[in-house]
This record gives structure tokens, sequence and C-alpha cells, in this order.
């Protein structure tokens, strides 16, 4: 297929990151620099608590959307865009029919019904052939439960299932009639086998499932498809534009800030929080706290601990707790000058972030949000305070699993909303007790997948130049060494807190369940 007329000027690459908020676009040129980034947001739905769907057609409309605000804006003809990369929120489950059509909404990455099917994968395969098949231990975001509470709740629905494909992968069919994924991707869905790079047979087997339900697998930056006509036509793209593998999200976003093997860690806060440091093997935790995932880097891996809520839990606060501030005003930057104000320990108030349940180092869907130590001296400042201190701390928590497992981490990458304000960098450099460094650009996901597919057209020999050549790291925030010993008593207080109210959420949610069911 023709890839049409190219510029003889300046070549750009385009990356479209399918986020759970929303959909970003960045255009980026041949030296890194962004030309201009968008978005358009699409709804979330919580039918019950613990539940979160969302319709793959609403992420496909936030594609186009982003793309008719992007390309006519910036001037570049479609001819000059050389390449697209994808990415996309991990796990969350597309349910195709033979006819390739959305059979239900997507089940995602932070939905918590699948315990049974969880405890039944874990029943039927035991952890130590999960540690060795796949890598990781059954979690109630991961893919493969979700493929079982289809079968188990939703018999129709189940026998319709031709293909099931991660959000990225849905944009990728789409735009180019293809269904494909890579290895970033597959290894975050439990039917992947991480140490040897293919599709596991053995767990398959082991639930009864046909491994036709599972799409072709390809590299992060070859070329697994190019735009059709009929996408061309929607999106304002060129027909014949080719499309790489990409990357999972959180892979996607260490290469936007340039981790791809080093002890280096990078901490991203979109709506879920994460922690990741590259390892040259498949290391495993034997606790299976963490996760052991490849990178869109070859022969490459690596450990990601999980804060299921973090920029979702300062956005449940905002949207909450500040709903007469206005809707034009910086409610973040408002928020964090009255946080600000507060003393670290937020005066003995603490917040655990649990609201969807908590994956490192607790692995607990049933685990629930709380202030613990609210008096009447206590403002919403003092609120806004321990959320923020209770993302951080959560996050700590990832850090203190990784570091016993990995070589030692040295300096903290920050990428997502932790690394826009100076109030939130300053306070993760002192919870973590290590320096935290920004890059620029800082795009997120969205400029690591545009990376991927400057690779996969011959514009960067391999991802690591492209990441040197286009990536500029600022001065570091620095770790105050008294401030970190200061916040070490909140800290503890904050991690004495999940073990004592462990019964009081499982209850809670038990109950509710039951209820919802009755």
């Amino acid at each position: 297929m023709t890839h049409g007329r190219r510029s003889p000027f300046m070549r750009y690459f385009l990356g479209i990151d399918i986020g759970t908020s929303g959909v970003k676009a960045a255009l980026v040129d041949e030296r890194g620099r962004v030309k201009r980034a968008t978005t358009a947001a699409h709804p979330l739905f919580t039918p019950r608590p613990g539940w979160a769907e969302q319709k793959p057609q609403d992420w496909w409309k936030s594609t186009i959307s982003a793309l008719k605000k992007l390309l006519p804006s910036t001037g570049v003809q479609a001819s000059q865009i050389a390449s697209v990369g994808l990415s996309g929120q991990m796990h969350s489950s597309v349910f195709l029919d033979r006819a390739n059509k959305v059979i239900r909404p997507a089940l995602l990455w932070c939905d918590g019904r699948t315990t049974e099917e969880c405890r039944e994968i874990t029943r039927r395969v035991g952890e130590e052939r999960l540690s060795e098949w796949v890598g990781n231990p059954a979690f109630e975001g991961f893919t493969l439960s979700k493929v079982l509470w289809l079968k188990k709740h939703e018999p129709a629905a189940f026998a319709r299932l031709e293909k099931v494909v991660l959000a990225k992968d849905y944009i990728r069919y789409r735009l180019t009639g293809a269904l494909a994924s890579e290895p970033s991707d597959a290894s975050a869905t439990l039917m992947y086998d991480t140490a040897r790079h293919r599709w596991s047979e053995a767990i398959m087997e082991a639930l009864e499932l046909d491994s036709h339900i599972l799409p072709d697998l390809g590299g992060s930056t070859e070329i697994l498809g190019t735009v059709t006509r009929a996408a061309a036509r929607t999106t304002g793209l060129l027909e014949g534009t080719p499309v790489v593998g990409g990357g999972a999200d959180n892979a996607c976003g260490a290469v936007g800030v340039g981790l791809v093997s080093s002890k280096e860690a990078v901490a991203s806060w979109g709506t879920s929080g994460t922690v990741l440091t590259p390892t040259p093997r498949p290391v495993v935790d034997p606790g299976l706290r963490v996760h052991t995932f490849c990178h869109v880097v070859p022969d490459t891996w690596y450990l990601m601990g999980v804060v299921l809520t973090a920029g979702g839990a300062f956005g449940w606060h905002a949207r909450e707790l500040a709903r007469e501030l206005s809707p034009k005003s910086n409610v973040e930057l408002l928020l964090n000058r009255e946080a600000g104000r507060v003393r670290p320990g937020a005066d003995g108030l603490t917040f655990l972030p649990y609201l969807q349940g908590e994956r490192t180092p607790h692995r607990d869907a049933s685990a629930r949000a709380a202030f613990v130590g609210l008096s009447l001296a206590h403002t919403r400042a003092h609120m806004s305070r321990a959320v923020t201190e209770g993302i951080c701390f959560a996050l700590r928590d990832c850090f203190a699993v990784l570091q016993t497992l990995s070589s030692a981490i040295e300096r903290v990458l920050v990428t997502g909303a932790g690394a826009k304000s100076a109030f939130i960098r300053k306070m993760q450099a002192d919870v973590y007790g290590m320096p935290v460094v920004r890059v620029h650009p800082e795009e997120g996901p969205a400029y690591g997948a545009a990376l991927l597919a400057a690779v996969g057209v011959g514009a960067f020999p391999d991802v690591a130049t492209a990441c040197k050549r286009t990536l500029k790291r600022l001065s570091p925030e620095a770790s105050d060494p008294e401030m970190h010993r200061i916040y070490e008593e909140p800290y503890s207080r904050f991690q004495r807190l999940y073990p004592a109210l462990r019964s009081l959420h499982t209850e809670s949610v038990t109950k509710s369940s039951n209820h919802k069911s009755s």
C-alpha cells in the first residue's frame, strides 16, 4: 500500500494516548519539539461501587475530536505526518464479535468486580505457576479475569466473543483495520508469557479458554498497519500513513521521560499512580505485590507498583469538596496553595487514597479510602494536604517494594500531574527521600508513543537514541533530609491504618455487593 507523497521538508510523528479521562494527541517534529498537543474527554461509568466501564466507541470519538482540533491548528499537512504511535490504558477489555463490533462496554483497569474470578484463577493455576507462566498474580484489573467474568455472568455475550483487545489496539483497529497488539500491553493481560515473549498457551488451557480470542503480536516500533481510506476521511490523516505497535501507557510514559535502562524510576500521576523501574531480565516479586511487564524497549522488562487512585483521588477531592471554586479557575493550584499553608502531617489528619481498592502492596480490591483523625479544628486545607500526602505515601509504599527487588534507585523522574506542580514535586522529593527530576518536553505517554512512531520509520535507530536526542533533563528537586525525617511519623501512621481498617472495608464492600445483587 502506498504511503502517499511525503513533504520534502520537516517530518512529524503523531502520538495518540487513550487515557481514562480522555484522549491526548501530540504532534512531534524530527528534533523532538512538540508542535501542539490536544485532548478530548470521554465519560467514565461506575454502575456499582468498585465497577468502572467505558464505551470503546467513545474512545474513537475522542480520538477523532482530538485529531480534528490538532491538525488544522498547526499548519502541518497530513502528508508531513510520517507515522503514528499509540499508547493506552492497560488491561481494559474490549470484547469484539465476528464482525469486530463491540459486544459490551469495556471493563477497565480499575474495575474491581472480578474478585471471585481471580480466586478461581489462583485456585486452578496456583500462584507458583502464575509466577512461572505469566510473571504476575491474578488481580481484578487484569484482562483475563474480565474474560472469565463475561463467561460466567454474561454467557450470551461470551458466546459472541471472537477477539479481546486492549484500548489502544481498538483504536489501531479503527485506524487501520488490523487487530494486533505488542508485548508491553499483552504482558499486562495475565495471558502472556513475559519471560518467553508469547501468549501463554498453558494458562489458556488451564482455564479452558480458546487462544483464538487473542490478537496477533508485533513489536512496539514495528509497523502493524496503515491508515485506511475510511479512517483518513474521518480523522484527517493521510491514507497509508504507517501505524506502529506502540505500547502500554506506563511503558510509553517511561519512554516519554527517557527511562529505558538505568538506576532510576519514574513516578507517574494519572488517574492512577505508578512507580516503575526497568530491569535487564524478568524479575518477579516473590510476594507478587508489584507487576513484571515487558518494556517497549527490546530485551527489557520493568517492575511496576500501582496506586489505583492517585490523580483520581485528587480529582475526587476537588470535585466533591471544592465545588464552590470557579470552574474557570485553576482548582488544583488553589487547593495546593491551601495545602501549602498546613504543616507536614496535616495536624494529625491522614487520608488513605483507596477509592477503587488498591494493588501495591496490599492486593485488596475491597480496600476503601478514608480520612482518619478529623476534628473540628481541621479545614479543607488540611484535607487537601492529607490527600496529597496520602498519594505520596502510597507511592512510597511502591518504592519500598521496588527497592528490595532491583538495583538501588538513586533518583525519580516524574510525569503527569505530579510533575506539573512545584509544591507536589517538593513533597515527593521529601517523602521519597530522593531527588525528583522533570524533563522537557513533558507530554506523557503521547510523547513516548510519538518517539516509537519515529523509530518505526527510521528517524532514530532505536528508542534510547530517540530519548537522548529529544529530551532534556531539568534541574532536580533535591530532597531535604530534615523534611524526610519529619514525614516519617505521618508515613508510619499511614502504614498502620490499612491493617487497622481492613476488616471494616471488607465487611462494608461485601454488604454493598449483597445489597446490589438482592
